[in-house]
């Protein structure tokens, strides 16, 4: 019985896992692109290698560093997509109907901090170089407004590898 319980748990857990990564497939394949302009900061880390780590404008227009003791609750915020898909802050999400041109993210809230998908970008050691010229963050964003950091682009826009 015990070992019948123990195997139906692991495939609970194996159909759960694989569902999560069926989902940020779909969010790869499907997903509109989408960039937000960056500040990037450190670009090196003794125990994690080479990476960049993230601070979005999108965060401190939505956050003015004033209001965000007063943040208590991921959510969403409302941005406006350009033809270029570069993404500029409209509102905080108030469930009002979206324009055309309109977009939710979702944020979440880490120690006090709002982040968009990610805080970090990281890349192999020895490539810094390559990423020195990044303004936009490169995102995958599905209908619910979950994110996924797909690369990085410079500030006209073309992909950095």
């Amino acid at each position: 019985m015990r070992k019948a319980i123990a195997f139906l748990a692991g495939l609970a857990v194996l159909a759960f896992v694989n569902y999560g990564i069926y989902q940020r497939e779909q969010l790869l394949t499907d997903g509109r692109i989408v960039l937000l302009r960056l500040a990037p900061v450190d670009p090196r880390s003794l125990m994690q290698g080479d990476y960049m780590a993230l601070n979005f404008e999108l965060a401190n227009q939505a956050f003015p560093f004033t209001r965000r003791e007063n943040m208590k609750d991921d959510g969403h915020v409302v941005v406006a997509v350009a033809p270029n898909n570069v993404a500029t802050f409209r509102r905080l999400d108030d469930r009002r109907p979206l324009a055309p041109d309109e977009l939710r993210l979702r944020y979440r809230l880490r120690g006090g901090q709002p982040q968009f998908a990610t805080n970090a970008f990281f890349f192999e050691e020895g490539r810094a170089e390559a990423f020195e010229s990044a303004a936009f963050g490169e995102f995958r964003v599905g209908g619910d407004g979950d994110m996924l950091l797909t690369g990085m682009r410079d500030s006209s826009g073309r992909p950095l590898r």
